[in-house]
């Protein structure tokens, strides 16, 4: 049975993927959050850095879909396996998959952390 958290942030994501506005996904998370993928040198925090983060998300694509494969909730921890498939602003393809980890209180995320295939996002000239 899928986790409620989870389930909600998975949904929400796919939401805003599709309406490109991060609006309902930023709140999902409390004022204090605190998020982090590949491309941050440090976390940005709180709802303004929540909505930072997921605009600079959307941005990086023309279009984007993720597709949610397993999800898990326990102990207050989310983690959510996924495979995004999309176009870049440049027009090219990506198919790339991952992992996020949120911490939550309280039904809100507290903590983001992805993690992912990076190398999907270089040019087919940059990757050789």
């Amino acid at each position: 049975m899928p986790h409620a958290t989870a389930e909600q942030f998975a949904k929400t994501l796919q939401r805003i993927e599709k309406e490109r506005d991060p609006g309902p996904l930023v709140e999902l998370f409390d004022d204090g959050a605190e998020l982090e993928n590949l491309t941050t040198k440090s976390p940005v925090k709180g709802r303004d850095g929540a909505k930072q983060f997921w605009q600079k998300y959307l941005d990086s694509f023309k279009q984007v879909e993720s597709k949610f494969t397993h999800t898990h909730e326990a102990d207050g921890v989310a983690v959510l396996e996924w495979v995004s498939e999309g176009t870049l602003p440049n027009g090219q393809p990506i198919r790339y998959r991952g992992v996020s980890v949120l911490e939550l209180a309280n039904d809100r995320v507290r903590k983001f952390r992805t993690y992912y295939d990076s190398a999907a996002f270089l040019s087919p000239a940059e990757a050789k």
